[in-house]
């Protein structure tokens, strides 16, 4: 091959791309330094050594096997059940995935192909910051409170947690441990002075959505126990901001058919085990979180705990050159968290128990259990099934002996009982497909979320002018 005619040609990037080379950034540099420097052929070869790339990683040609522990118990699940199954054969043609599973609870959360609540995905030497989403270690604690009253736990509890957008302001914060922010600074995805400004802001808050703070009776005791349930918030989201771009980095020159919100970062490089201790270090500031608020509570109420235990349920999860990503999944197996002792955690509903379970990898569970109760509608489609009744009406049906409290005073209808699946049917499927033991129950007594946050919206209020 001719690559530069003597008189006229100029060496151009049609001609990158017949020497194999996939279209990049560094295409207009190269070829400017070709043409200045009048290389030959060899010259050409050998210059462009340093631009190699890797070969393209194809999609799997059939979707990898994943096991289904979900089925339809009535009509108004079917929809959902065909939508995670379709969404998961999907997925599971992403080339590094080797297996995975569909928890009880499971349902889709966007476009075909990406991974639904509830599912379970096994990647080879690879972490995908989409299959864990914004929501880094969303996760449960516990703590014990002995014979205390419940109503003075849940009052304590409203007094000293947070709800909402944004974090704590001045003079209110909760302390970020000063080896934990040293840790920060060490990392390339955390050393950021602002994202570090923000988690100490956001230590102990709780956001909104689905977060909760839930007190009950345990049914084997009768003691009072707390629970959380809440994320890294904005220091997470911050994390997979950065993750999903460098993984989409590699994306484009090594698996271009992949799904943008299925790329992946190799662990095999700086990125990727820089991207894992950030991974760790944001699962550490996420219990730091859970703990604050706890002690608080046993502080105002000059108490001690008689028994504490945490598990995050949306997390990714190593064994060796596996990475299980658990996309709303509670881990049983100890391998997935060598510093955790005690059973897990699964919430249900504000009106069921806690679940208290333990349980260990099966050939149908892959080591995790269901987070939840998940959903079979979208927030939308469940407040329009409800149009016709008002929110009080619909508020007192659901909650009735129960403490209900939204912090920002305004009821969210979508995270009330009825937007959840049947309790009673993911309880059944567990026990069906043998995924883990219940140990105990807590007993709902009152539960604290964020309320309808959108309702009074700061930003939605007309500003006041003051008159010159």
């Amino acid at each position: 091959m001719h690559y530069q005619n003597e008189i006229t040609m100029e060496f151009n990037g049609n001609q990158l791309i017949e020497l194999g080379y996939r279209p990049a950034k560094w295409f207009k540099d190269a070829i400017a330094y070709i043409n200045e420097n009048n290389l030959n052929e060899d010259q050409i070869t050998e210059y462009l050594e340093q631009f190699k790339q890797p070969d393209i990683i194809p999609l799997h040609e059939t979707a990898k096997d994943f096991i289904i522990n979900i089925k339809a118990e009535d009509e108004s699940e079917n929809d959902n059940v065909e939508k995670v199954i379709k969404t998961m054969e999907v997925l599971m043609k992403t080339p590094t995935l080797v297996g995975g599973a569909l928890m009880p609870d499971a349902c889709p959360t966007g476009p075909v192909g990406q991974i639904p609540v509830g599912g379970v995905v096994v990647a080879k030497n690879a972490i995908h910051p989409g299959f864990h989403s914004a929501d880094i270690c969303c996760s449960v604690m516990l703590t014990d409170f002995g014979k205390a009253n419940p109503k003075e736990v849940l009052d304590a509890a409203h007094s000293v947690t947070h709800f909402g957008y944004g974090g704590r302001p001045r003079g209110e914060q909760m302390p970020m441990s000063q080896e934990l922010m040293d840790a920060f600074r060490e990392n390339i995805f955390l050393n950021d002075e602002k994202l570090i400004s923000i988690a100490r802001s956001h230590m102990g808050t709780q956001g909104d959505g689905n977060h909760f703070l839930f007190v009950g009776i345990s049914k084997n005791t009768g003691n009072t126990m707390l629970v959380t349930h809440h994320g890294s918030r904005a220091p997470g989201a911050a994390l997979y901001d950065k993750g999903m771009k460098v993984a989409n980095r590699f994306r484009q020159d090594i698996s271009p058919e992949t799904l943008r919100e299925n790329a992946w970062i190799p662990y095999d490089t700086e990125e990727g085990k820089s991207y894992w201790e950030a991974l760790q270090l944001i699962r550490t500031w996420t219990k730091e979180n859970h703990t604050n608020i706890h002690d608080a509570v046993l502080n105002k109420l000059e108490m001690e705990k008689e028994n504490r235990y945490w598990n995050e349920h949306n997390f990714v999860f190593k064994d060796g050159d596996l990475f299980y990503h658990a996309k709303g999944a509670t881990p049983l197996d100890d391998k997935f968290m060598p510093d955790i002792t005690g059973p897990r955690l699964i919430p249900l509903n504000m009106a069921e128990p806690v679940l208290i379970v333990q349980g260990k990898t099966n050939e149908r569970n892959l080591g995790f259990a269901p987070h939840g109760a998940g959903r079979n509608f979208s927030r939308s489609q469940h407040k329009k099934s409800l149009a016709h009744k008002t929110t009080e009406e619909i508020f007192n049906t659901e909650t009735a002996g129960l403490d209900i409290r939204f912090y920002s005073n305004e009821v969210d209808i979508s995270e009330l009982p009825s937007a959840y699946k049947n309790a009673a049917n993911v309880r059944a499927q567990i026990d069906e497909y043998g995924l883990c033991e219940v140990l105990d129950e807590v007993m709902p007594y009152g539960c604290i979320m964020a309320g309808d946050v959108q309702k009074n919206a700061p930003w939605k209020k007309k500003k006041k002018y003051r008159k010159a």
